[in-house]
């Protein structure tokens, strides 16, 4: 459609952030960035996002300009990847990355509004779908391009060379991204014909379509966009149910873990498995795309089935698979051996996230009470993230202790979530025998 033109200066920009959400840490660990601030490095990046959601998503919800915003937004992320390009220290790296994160959680409620423009609610489901397919698919071109672009020019050039290259050639993409976006967005709409924010969460309740995702930093709109609703934590807990409220303490222990594990990843694989910048792009690419194949899949099991029991299979997978990664690193003979063992366990760590993913709104929604779902999910975005963040740090402390103890304790961490989510899913069975249906874009 020629109207969806600038979802392909957003799908260009996409291709950036999703070479960039890797290209970062790697380069922070070729230029001397320990472990440890490799954990803060991927917190503060985890913890950034929100600020940008809630300070763009209400500048837009008070009619200001939403072009300039995304525009803004665009701008900013170019800047600061040059930043990151430009030097060496440790410090700005850290920097620099957390207000690229910034720039990409304050561009994601905007666009929810964006792609509702001219279009009858009942079609938002089907705009927020494809809103996602150009953004997720974006990520994973942008996946490709550092495995590409890494392991042609790794050897040539030498590693921290290549590593800048790619994150100057991510400035110019950025840049003609804004560029087209300048020229392709949509005109702001009047104030009597903008979507009315309630009616958005409506329909995004509705969407159960979900992008590519990155294990590093999973944003989308759906996600971002209940950070800028209203958030009273104290009038929300107050109508908590037994059931939501240890569902909380599930998702905080989950994605803690989450985080101990994703933190220190490139460290690992870089530094102690000695895997090239374009292998440790091949493995989270096989992560992306175990999730991408598997969305629908899920989504059918769990409207077959029952959303908390494949949530609590899932996230069993996961506590797993994260150990089993220092397992394969340890056990499995020959360089080429352990490699294909790495690949199908990240692969098998997308397919787990799929199933996570497309079903845990669907549970915040079934167990909270009416007149609070909306802020229940603007409340389970806010601790996961948080939760990612301060696991991202601990996982950093962690690893300068050895990565088989990191990891573990990522899969402890995360079997302790899953073993709250089996003791809900015990207690709805008993009293609620159909399955919910899942719910929206995580």
């Amino acid at each position: 459609m020629a109207s969806d033109r600038w979802l392909l200066a957003w799908a260009l920009g996409s291709v950036a952030l999703g070479a960039t959400s890797l290209l970062i840490p790697l380069y922070f660990v070729s230029i001397g960035g320990s472990t440890l601030l490799l954990g803060v490095l991927a917190g503060t990046a985890a913890a950034a996002g929100a600020p940008g959601a809630l300070l763009f998503g209400r500048l837009a919800d008070g009619g200001g300009n939403r072009r300039a915003l995304v525009l803004a937004a665009l701008g900013l992320a170019a800047a600061a990847i040059a930043l990151v390009s430009a030097t060496g220290s440790v410090p700005v790296v850290i920097a620099g990355n957390a207000v690229l994160w910034f720039a990409a959680g304050a561009a994601a409620p905007v666009l929810t509004l964006l792609v509702t423009v001219g279009t009858p609610e009942r079609d938002w489901p089907g705009r927020f779908a494809t809103l996602n397919r150009y953004q997720g698919w974006g990520w994973a071109g942008g996946l490709v391009l550092g495995l590409a672009w890494t392991g042609l020019l790794s050897a040539p050039l030498g590693v921290v060379a290549a590593q800048r290259t790619l994150l100057w050639a991510c400035v110019a993409v950025t840049t003609l991204a804004a560029v087209f976006a300048a020229r392709w967005l949509p005109a702001d709409p009047s104030a009597d014909t903008q979507p009315r924010p309630s009616r958005i969460a409506r329909a995004l309740a509705r969407s159960r379509r979900l992008p590519v995702r990155s294990a590093t930093f999973p944003v989308g709109p759906g996600r971002l966009y209940w950070l800028t609703r209203s958030l009273h934590p104290r009038e929300v807990a107050g109508r908590f149910t037994p059931s939501l409220s240890l569902y909380f303490v599930a998702v905080v222990a989950a994605f803690t873990g989450f985080g101990v594990f994703w933190g220190p990843l490139p460290s690992y694989l870089a530094g102690t498995l000695g895997y090239s910048s374009g292998v440790v792009f091949a493995l989270y690419l096989l992560a992306s795309l175990g999730s991408a194949l598997c969305y629908g899949l899920a989504g059918r099991l769990a409207e077959r089935y029952d959303a908390v029991g494949l949530h609590t299979g899932s996230l069993l997978a996961r506590a797993v698979l994260h150990p089993a990664v220092a397992v394969v690193g340890l056990a499995v003979p020959g360089a080429v051996l352990g490699l294909l063992a790495n690949g199908v366990v990240f692969a098998a760590i997308g397919v787990a996230w799929a199933g996570v993913a497309i079903t845990a709104a669907a549970i915040v929604t079934r167990l909270a009470p009416p007149t609070i779902r909306g802020e229940a999910l603007g409340l389970y975005t806010a601790l996961s993230g948080l939760a990612t963040g301060v696991g991202s740090v601990l996982g950093g402390w962690l690893g300068g202790y050895g990565f088989t103890l990191t990891f573990g304790v990522a899969g402890g961490l995360v079997l302790v979530g899953t073993a709250l989510v089996a003791l809900i899913w015990r207690r709805t069975t008993r009293t609620e025998p159909t399955a919910a249906r899942p719910a929206e874009d995580l």
